[in-house]
């Protein structure tokens, strides 16, 4: 898979956006490169790249966390480290945002030092979600997204799914949508991800195919 330096990773809320970014990063570290991923996820404090600090130490990934995660202190505060980040030019950094316009604000704070870097915006898609459910919904929550981040996306990441019910005809049914919204959009899907345990039993038309294990879960599984 060929990448920019930054790649940042956004959607709306229940999009699969941090399960995508996990997945990604181990995914680039697999392929040895040095791998940075950043949290800016500092309004849910639920599902965040935070969650995994240890499997990132685990596969030589950088990690970059707001101060107080998984600490008593739930403040959405980010560390000084952020903006060094920029200057490791020998490093592929993913940044993991917010979900939604709230989530995008954080964002737009290093919306000048990603826009003169080596950057994509992706932005995750999941077409079983609320409020995201048809390519018009998908395409106004990404406008807002834009606007909060002051970034224009560069390519789409159809991350379709319905949890642990999730099937491949439940994938296949998404493809047709993710194709819908890239024309409405004008953005190119550069990823649809699958789950593992399907990898050899489904093709893409456009992107490319990222396997995913399910590292975030929701607190009843």
């Amino acid at each position: 898979m060929n990448f920019k330096r930054i790649s940042v990773i956004t959607g709306h809320y229940g999009s699969g956006k941090t399960n995508t970014a996990v997945n990604l990063a181990l995914k680039m570290a697999s392929e040895g490169k040095k791998v940075t991923i950043v949290d800016l996820d500092i309004v849910n404090p639920y599902f965040r790249t935070a969650d995994f600090k240890e499997l990132f130490e685990g596969n030589n990934i950088n990690a970059v966390l707001p101060q107080f995660a998984n600490t008593n202190l739930d403040i959405p505060c980010l560390p000084g480290t952020i903006n060094t980040v920029f200057d490791q030019k020998d490093s592929f950094v993913i940044i993991d945002v917010g979900g939604d316009d709230a989530g995008a604000i954080a964002l737009g704070r290093f919306a000048k030092q990603i826009v003169n870097d080596d950057y994509d915006f992706f932005y995750v898609v999941n077409s079983y979600r609320y409020l995201t459910a048809t390519p018009e919904e998908a395409l106004a929550s990404l406008r807002d997204i834009e606007a909060a981040a002051r970034i224009k996306a560069t390519g789409i990441i159809n991350n379709s799914n319905l949890g642990n019910q999730t099937d491949i005809e439940i994938i296949k049914s998404s493809l047709e949508f993710a194709e819908n919204f890239s024309d409405i959009s004008g953005l190119p899907i550069k990823l649809t991800c699958v789950n593992k345990k399907y990898i050899d039993k489904i093709s893409v038309n456009a992107g490319e195919i990222l396997p995913v294990d399910i590292f975030v879960k929701t607190v009843w599984e």
